[in-house]
């Protein structure tokens, strides 16, 4: 075999375990959930402290952190809470405030007012009301206004300040925070993490759980 033809195979080998790689990595190891090695302590005691909604469920749980304009939340509560809540995991949701920008705010006064409720008293059937509504015409029917409202205020406020914990204990774990974040405990009792909206990512979360 000549020089060239010997380069020439070498090339195309390298060329071909590459591409493979490749597409490894683009259908399997780029949506695999990160796992959450420092801090788990803090973070899972924030988001057990945190005003969570649930309908209830057994030992495993699943946080799902977002704010109202999330299509993501929308996608995961439709596609994989039916067969996480089947399996039995306990679905908690933390619906937070985005916060003001540049003095403006972001939030309608019935979000706000939604997710200070929500962290009060915690209604996961309001809670799916929300969800199933327009957001852009929902006027939170029935719920204290938060503005004006020093103590539902406040509670806003804490709904902002947990994303603003939680942003640097997950960027030690190489997680950029965009909604849903959702977070979890493997088999192996890691927490893992996935952000954004990546169906891929919660295939792995639900095997996990074992949902179906």
């Amino acid at each position: 075999m000549g020089l060239r033809t010997a380069i020439g195979t070498m090339v195309a080998f390298v060329l071909v375990v590459g591409a493979v790689i490749l597409l490894w990595w683009d259908i399997d190891v780029r949506w695999r959930p990160h796992d959450l090695t420092k801090d788990q302590g803090k973070i899972a005691a924030l988001l057990q402290a945190a005003g969570w909604v649930s309908p209830g469920g057994g030992a495993s749980k699943l946080y799902v952190v977002g704010v109202r304009d999330c299509l993501g939340c929308e996608r995961i509560q439709r596609s994989d809470f039916p067969a996480l809540q089947k399996a039995g995991v306990d679905t908690r949701v933390i619906m937070i405030a985005a916060p003001d920008v540049n003095g403006k705010p972001v939030t309608t006064p019935a979000e706000r007012a939604m997710v200070a409720e929500l962290w009060v008293n915690r209604s996961w059937p309001l809670y799916q009301a929300w969800m199933a509504a327009n957001p852009a015409s929902w006027a939170a029917p029935g719920v204290p206004p938060a503005d004006g409202d020093a103590a539902r205020s406040a509670v806003v406020e804490t709904s902002r300040d947990l994303a603003d914990k939680l942003k640097p204990l997950l960027g030690e774990n190489g997680v950029a925070v965009t909604w849903p974040l959702v977070i979890w405990q493997a088999k192996d009792g890691t927490l893992e993490a996935a952000s954004g909206d990546a169906p891929k990512t919660w295939a792995y979360m639900k095997r996990d759980l074992g949902a179906p």
